[in-house]
C-alpha cells in the first residue's frame, strides 16, 4: 500500500484543491507545495536504509502489491519498485517540489494550474511503479492531458501550436504502444511458465509453498484455453524463456517476422518519441519554448526519462530477440541524436531552444548506453561492458534530470525579468547578477559534463561501454563532448560575460531573489554531490540494472550461439574473455 500512497498522494491533493476558492491563489500554491513536499518525504524515507522500506542490493521487485482490477481480462492493479524505478521516483518527487516552488510566478488560473500539476505528478509516478501493462498505459495517457493544458493555457505566444504538436506526437506513441500491448497479450500464455517463474513474476503469490503452491500451479495449468497476461514481469519471463513471441507474422511475404520483432519496433518508436530521439524529436523544442518555466523543468527533468525507462523495463526484457537483431539500429539512433542535437543547439539564437536541443543530444547517450549489446560470443557473453553502459544510461537520466531542470530554471529567471531569450542581445549579466551567474555557471557546467559534476559520470560510463561494442561509435560519442563544450561555453560567453547587456528592460536585471536561490542552490548541490560521489545514486539502481544485463547475456548465450567463429577468433575482446574464463 506504500506505493499506492506515493502515487495517489498528489491526486488526493488535487481533489482537496477543488474545495478552495479560486481567489485564494497564495493558499492554493502553498497547499500544492506542501503536497509535493509530502510526496517527496515519503520517497525520501524509502531511501533511508534504517526504515526498511527499500532494501539496497536486492534485484527483485519490492513493495509488490497486486489486486484484481478487471479479472475477466486479467488486468490487475499491480505495483512494485526496484532499483531502476526507485531512482527515477526519487528524481520525480524532488523535481516536482522545485518546479512547484518555481510556479510562484504563475498568476492566472492558479487553482486549475495546481490541480493539473498534481495530477501530472500522479501520472508520472504511476508509470514508474506499474507492473501491469494496461495500468502502465493508463498512467502513461493520464500524463498527456495535464501536460497538454499546462502548455496550452499557461504557455507562450505559440502555446496552442506547441501543445497540439506535443499531444499528437505523444498520442501517436500511445497508439503504437497499445497495438504492441495487444499483440503481446494475445500471444502470451502463462501456463508454459514454471512455478519458479510464476512466483518471480507474481502471477502466483511468492508466499505460497508446498501443497498450496502445487495446487495454485495445477489450477492455472489446468485451464482449457490460453491464459493471457498483461503482467510485465510474466511477459519478461515469456519473452526470455519461451517461444511464444516468436510466432511469425505476414508469413510468406517480405514483411515476414516475429511478433516480438514488430512489438519491439512499435514500443521503441513510442518510447523514443518521449526520449526524444531523431527524427521524432521535433515536438520538443516547440514544447519547451512555449511552456512556462516550471513545466519546462518537469518536461526535461522527468518526462523525457519515461522513454528511457520504457526501453530498459519493457523493450529489451520482453523482446530480447528483436533487441539483439536491432542493436546497431538502436545505437545508431542514439549516436545520431547526440551529434544532431549538439549541432542544432550550436545554431540556436533562442536561449531556451538551445537548452531544448541540448536535451536531445544528452538523451542520445541514454539510448546508446542501453543499446550496446556487447554480451555476445565474441566476448564470451561477458555482460560487464553492457552493464556498464546500462548503468551509465541510468545515471545519465538522473544527471540530466537535475542539470536540465536547472538550466531551464536559470533561463526562466532571466526571462521573467527581461521577457526575451535572444542570445544576441544578452551580455554582461555576471556584473549585474553575480550570485545568479555563479549558480548558472555551475549548472551549465554540469550539463557540459565537467569532471566533478553529475553530467560527467554518465557520459564517461556510456563511452567506456561502447568501446567493446564499436570503437567507431565510441570515438563519435567522445567527440560529442567537444561539441557540447562548444555550445555551452559559447552560450556562457554571450549571456554572462562579454560586452554590456544590449537587450530591452535592462533595469529589470536585479539580483536573484531568496526563492530563486532556494531552487537553484539544491540543484547545483546535487549536481556536485553526484559528480564527486556517484555511488550515492548508483547504489540504489546498480544491482537491478546489472541483473537486467546479466539475464539478457544469459539469454544470448542460450539462444544466439551462432556468431561467426572467424569474427570471434579475430576479436581481441574474445581473446581476453577466453583467457579470463580459463583462469
Amino acid at each position: 500500500m506504500l506505493l499506492t500512497l506515493v502515487i495517489f498522494l498528489p491526486a488526493i491533493g488535487a481533489l482537496l484543491l477543488c474545495l478552495f476558492p479560486r481567489s485564494a491563489a497564495e493558499g492554493i500554491k502553498l497547499f500544492t507545495f506542501g503536497f509535493t513536499i509530502a510526496t517527496f518525504a515519503v520517497t525520501a524515507a524509502m531511501a533511508i536504509p534504517a526504515t526498511g522500506l527499500f532494501e539496497m542490493g536486492l534485484v527483485q521487485m519490492q513493495q509488490v502489491f497486486r489486486y484484481d482490477w478487471i479479472p475477466s481480462f486479467n488486468i490487475n492493479y499491480h505495483l512494485g519498485v526496484d532499483g531502476i524505478s526507485f531512482a527515477l521516483v526519487i528524481l520525480t518527487t524532488f523535481i516536482f517540489v522545485l518546479s512547484m516552488w518555481a510556479s510562484w510566478s504563475i498568476t492566472e488560473h492558479v487553482k486549475a494550474y495546481c490541480i493539473l500539476f498534481l495530477l501530472l505528478e500522479t501520472g508520472v509516478l504511476g508509470v514508474f511503479l506499474a507492473l501491469d501493462f494496461i495500468l502502465f498505459y493508463v498512467f502513461w495517457e493520464v500524463m498527456l492531458l495535464p501536460m497538454y493544458f499546462l502548455i496550452g493555457v499557461w504557455g507562450g505566444p505559440r502555446k496552442l501550436y506547441a501543445a497540439i504538436k506535443f499531444f499528437l506526437y505523444t498520442l501517436l506513441g500511445g497508439v503504437l504502444m497499445i497495438i504492441a500491448i495487444l499483440m503481446l497479450y494475445f500471444a502470451s500464455d502463462v501456463r508454459e511458465l514454471t512455478p519458479v517463474q510464476l512466483q518471480a513474476a507474481h502471477v502466483i503469490s511468492a508466499d505460497l509453498t508446498g501443497e498450496a503452491l502445487t495446487e495454485a500451479v495445477a489450477a492455472l495449468q489446468a485451464a482449457e484455453h490460453p491464459v493471457h497476461t498483461f503482467n510485465l514481469l510474466a511477459m519478461q519471463q515469456i519473452g526470455q524463456q519461451t517461444g511464444q513471441f516468436d510466432v511469425l507474422l505476414f508469413e510468406g511475404t517480405f514483411l515476414e517476422h516475429t511478433i516480438q520483432f514488430y512489438a519491439f519496433i512499435l514500443l521503441f518508436i513510442g518510447f523514443i518519441i518521449k526520449v526524444p530521439s531523431v527524427p521524432l524529436h521535433t515536438w520538443l523544442p516547440d514544447a519547451h519554448v512555449e511552456a512556462p518555466t516550471p513545466i519546462s523543468m518537469i518536461l526535461a527533468g522527468i518526462l523525457l526519462k519515461l522513454g528511457g525507462y520504457g526501453i530498459i523495463r519493457i523493450c529489451y526484457p520482453i523482446c530480447p530477440a528483436a533487441g539483439y537483431e536491432l542493436m546497431y539500429w538502436v545505437c545508431g539512433i542514439g549516436v545520431v541524436s547526440m551529434i544532431y542535437g549538439a549541432f542544432a543547439a550550436m545554431a540556436q539564437r533562442d536561449f531556451k531552444r538551445l537548452v531544448a536541443y541540448s536535451s536531445v543530444s544528452h538523451m542520445g547517450y541514454v539510448v546508446l548506453g542501453l543499446g550496446v549489446w556487447s554480451a555476445v560470443q565474441a566476448t564470451g557473453y561477458n555482460a560487464d561492458y553492457w552493464a556498464l553502459g546500462m548503468n551509465g544510461a541510468m545515471f545519465q537520466m538522473i544527471a540530466h534530470g537535475i542539470s536540465s531542470a536547472g538550466m531551464f530554471f536559470m533561463v526562466g529567471v532571466v526571462y521573467d525579468r527581461v521577457h526575451h531569450r535572444n542570445l544576441d542581445e544578452f551580455g554582461g549579466l555576471f556584473a549585474r547578477m553575480p550570485t545568479y551567474s555563479g549558480l548558472a555557471f555551475g549548472i551549465f557546467f554540469a550539463g557540459l559534463g565537467l569532471p566533478g559534476l553529475c553530467g560527467f559520470i554518465g557520459e564517461l560510463l556510456v563511452t567506456l561501454s561502447v568501446w567493446s561494442f564499436s570503437k567507431t561509435l565510441a570515438v563519435i560519442s567522445a567527440f560529442t563532448v567537444i561539441l557540447t563544450a562548444g555550445y555551452i561555453l559559447w552560450t556562457l560567453q554571450r549571456v554572462y560575460l562579454g560586452a554590456e547587456y544590449k537587450g530591452p528592460h535592462g533595469e529589470a536585471l536585479t539580483p536573484i531573489t531568496p526563492r530563486e536561490l532556494g531552487i537553484a542552490a539544491p540543484i547545483l548541490a546535487f549536481a556536485i554531490l553526484l559528480g564527486v560521489y556517484p555511488w550515492a545514486a548508483l547504489q540504489y539502481m546498480e544491482p537491478s540494472v546489472t541483473n537486467t544485463a546479466n539475464v539478457l547475456a544469459e539469454w544470448t548465450k542460450q539462444n544466439k550461439p551462432d556468431v561467426i567463429e572467424a569474427v570471434a577468433a579475430e576479436s581481441p575482446a574474445h581473446a581476453l574473455a577466453s583467457r579470463m574464463i580459463e583462469e
